[in-house]
């Protein structure tokens, strides 16, 4: 199946989805609208990831739209050499110091819902936070301290 598209700039673009659920993006010329300009061949992995950035909320219709609401939700990797690594989420002091709430930890396969102030953390682990856009940035950056 090909889906067509042309943007509001004027590139036309198609989509061809395969029946083994990979997709081929093709992005034509614009002088001319035959002549395939690039081709990127996706993998069902990599047409699942582009989806997941194109519509995080394709999954369900009732998932919250934080943006609506002043906020947003993120995924944050603890990196292996993080200051955090071993040590308590509490002394992150994370909700004090930027109104920022982590809701889940994802650990390998295992996700962690509502850890607690004494749960460890670990090099690795993905962090969902939920806060206003400065939260987030400044929970980033106290993540990422080394």
């Amino acid at each position: 199946m090909q889906y067509d598209l042309t943007t509001r700039e004027h590139q036309h673009l198609s989509v061809i989805a395969h029946r083994d659920g990979a997709r081929t993006v093709n992005i034509y010329r614009s002088d001319d609208p035959d002549a395939c300009a690039q081709s990127l061949k996706l993998t069902v992995a990599e047409s699942a990831a582009l989806i997941d950035a194109l519509m995080p909320d394709h999954h369900s219709p009732n998932l919250l739209h934080t943006t609506d609401l002043g906020l947003v939700a993120e995924r944050i990797e603890l990196p292996t050499t993080s200051y955090w690594n071993g040590r308590l989420l509490g002394e992150t002091r994370m909700r004090t110091e930027t109104g920022v709430s982590i809701v889940a930890v994802l650990r390998r396969a295992e996700a962690i819902p509502s850890p607690a102030p004494d749960f460890r953390l670990a090099g690795g682990d993905t962090l969902i936070l939920i806060g206003t856009r400065e939260g987030v940035e400044a929970a980033a950056r106290i993540l990422d301290r080394e």
